[in-house]
Order: C-alpha cells, then structure tokens, then sequence
C-alpha cells in the first residue's frame, strides 16, 4: 500500500511520519502531483497559518489536486481547516471540500486561553475513523481556529463552545485534532484509516 504525506510549507509533517511508522507504514513525503494522485491513502498534516498556506498550494496546483483525489484523504489540523469553505485567518477562501467557515476562539471567561493546548474528550463519534473507540476518548490539540458542529462533523469537543473534532464527506475525513500525538487512541485512528 502507497501512503503519502503532501509535502507542503507547513510544520508537522515529521511527527505525522513517525505516527505512522509507529503503526507499520512508511509514508512517502512528497509534493509530486502523480505521486499524491497514485497513492492509495493520502495524508494532508500541517501547522502554519491559513493564507500563506493556501497561496503556496495554489501557486503549484496542489489545492485543485487535493480537491480532485478520489481515494481516502485525512486532513490534521490546519488539514482540516483548509477543507473549508472559508477561514477568518488572514480572511482566506479555502477548498470548500466542507460546506463551513473557519473561526477563531473568541475567550469568554479569564480561564479561556488561546490557542486551545491539551487533551480533549471526543463526542457523538460517528464513521469508519472512529470504529472501536471507546465513548469519550481523549485526544490531543493544538488550534486557536475552530470550526462549528455541522452536518459533516463525524465528532465533537468543546472548548469554549461545542466544535468539529473531526469532520467527514465522501472520502474525504479530517481532525482538529493531532491522532499522531494521541497515543494509543489516536493509533487507533490513524490504523482506521489506513484500513478504509
């Protein structure tokens, strides 16, 4: 089996590596077009900020590859976010892959801090990536953009207010949170996928 990380200017991609070395799979890190295109998995990792990473992607046609890919595609993170339709970081038009905007977490309370850092329970876990995990299962984030629950997400959390743990449509699946920095939770995901 063909796994491949996209090879992008984002942060991240070396611990979504060894993530999945962790569970048997050597990734292939690359930005190569037919490369993404022939893999049977695809893995879209990253931390960095939502403009200047989908100006990159679209100054070499990433974003419209991305969009194009038929087989299973996990977004992480800023992954996830830009598979939305619209992001309030840098005010940037993302893929739209998920008919929703990206916010940031505005804090209501002295205790409320930004960016979101630490372990999180996952909610209403629904779909193939979460199959064998039990109710209530803690996973680690790192994010001050959240996207709202809607029809796509596949589990909740909640910071501040309810959010998309992680978000689904077609073959297309996606976490705000960080499954290679969640233990034995988040291998559990990350093998869920690999098995789609």
């Amino acid at each position: 089996m063909k796994v491949v990380i996209i090879k992008y200017n984002a942060g991240n991609i070396c611990s979504v590596d060894y993530g999945l070395k962790r569970i048997g799979i050597t990734p292939v890190i690359t930005g190569d077009a037919e490369t993404i295109r022939t893999a049977d998995k695809v893995v879209f990792p990253g931390q960095g900020e939502a403009r200047t990473t989908m100006n990159y992607l679209r100054e070499r046609g990433l974003d419209r590859l991305i969009c194009d890919l038929k087989q299973p595609v996990l977004g992480i993170c800023i992954g996830m976010q830009l598979m939305c339709r619209h992001s309030e970081e840098g005010d940037t038009d993302c893929f739209g892959i998920f008919d929703a905007c990206v916010k940031r977490f505005v804090p209501q309370r002295h205790e409320d801090k930004v960016p979101h850092m630490g372990w999180n329970s996952l909610t209403n876990m629904r779909g193939k990536l979460f199959e064998g995990l039990p109710d209530n299962s803690y996973v680690y984030f790192v994010h001050s953009y959240y996207v709202s629950v809607t029809a796509d997400t596949a589990a909740a959390s909640d910071y501040i207010l309810p959010f998309s743990a992680a978000m689904q449509k077609d073959n297309f699946y996606a976490t705000q949170f960080h499954p290679e920095k969640s233990g034995r939770i988040g291998e559990m995901i990350l093998r869920n996928f690999i098995n789609l």
